[in-house]
């Protein structure tokens, strides 16, 4: 005989919930990353264009070249004010997403060891029914070779 768990479609169905968790927390840390490397990629931007602007305040270049690079400089600043916020909303996201895999996992623990508990009660029962049936045949034989 074997082994049949009652409640194999919900051990199941919390399986595959955690594997959509997985795969969502997955989702949440590559954006993370990308909002974080277009971040960096704004700041390094920023950094190369005020070190041109220092360089042509000291070269004396015109104030027309000198002003287009300051309103382009306050663009990105603005720019990594709201990366800075996209990066942050991410990360939310994140800590999130590993919430809800941690709730999932256990989830799916409780599941699983009750289903652990049932197979481990299911072959118990079976080892005694095995020794029951044994021990008849030993008392059968003990009888027929006793006459």
């Amino acid at each position: 005989m074997r082994f049949h768990y009652a409640f194999q479609n919900i051990v199941d169905l919390k399986s595959n919930e955690k594997s959509q968790a997985e795969w969502m927390l997955s989702t949440a840390i590559g954006k993370l990353q990308d909002e974080e490397r277009t971040l960096h990629e704004f700041q390094t931007n920023r950094k190369q264009m005020t070190d041109q602007l220092q360089s042509d305040v000291e070269n004396a270049a015109s104030v027309a070249e000198i002003r287009v690079i300051q309103t382009y400089v306050e663009h990105l600043d603005q720019c990594i004010k709201r990366k800075q916020s996209d990066v942050h909303r991410a990360n939310v996201v994140v800590i999130k997403s590993k919430d809800h895999l941690t709730n999932k996992m256990l989830d799916e623990k409780v599941w699983m060891k009750s289903r652990d508990k049932e197979k481990d009660k299911f072959q118990h029962e079976m080892l005694l029914k095995e020794q029951n049936e044994l021990d008849e045949i030993a008392t059968v034989r003990f009888a027929m070779n006793s006459r």
